[in-house]
């Protein structure tokens, strides 16, 4: 097997390959630093019940409201409402994973998310 460069299995390869590549992943981990800001800051609505409970949160996971309407409130039967507000909670939740994964996989196509660090 040959060695050019002094880097087997690297054709052509070298100090300048690897700068570009070093670059190459510089600008990807920014780009994803960003990225990931942006989703902290982005907000994610969900409803249950027909629009009864609605329930938004931040890209964090952090709640930033609850919107109950009044009609949902029967105190024979708190279960529902209770259902109601788990239903809206997941769901958000299940946005906000979501949209993180598609993002950062967008960045990083063909990688996987990168095993499911993301």
């Amino acid at each position: 097997m040959s060695r050019r460069n002094g880097f087997s299995g690297f054709p052509g390869g070298g100090g300048a390959n690897m700068q570009q590549l070093l670059k190459q992943a510089q600008k990807m981990q920014q780009q994803m630093t960003d990225m990931s800001a942006q989703l902290d800051n982005a907000e994610f609505e969900a409803t249950s019940g027909g629009g009864m409970v609605t329930v938004k949160i931040a890209g964090t996971h952090e709640v930033k409201s609850i919107t109950i309407n009044p009609q949902v409130v029967d105190p024979e039967d708190v279960e529902m409402l209770q259902d109601l507000i788990i239903a809206a909670f997941n769901e958000a939740i299940r946005k906000c994973t979501e949209t993180r994964e598609q993002s950062m996989n967008s960045l990083a196509p063909g990688m996987g998310g990168f095993g499911g660090l993301l």
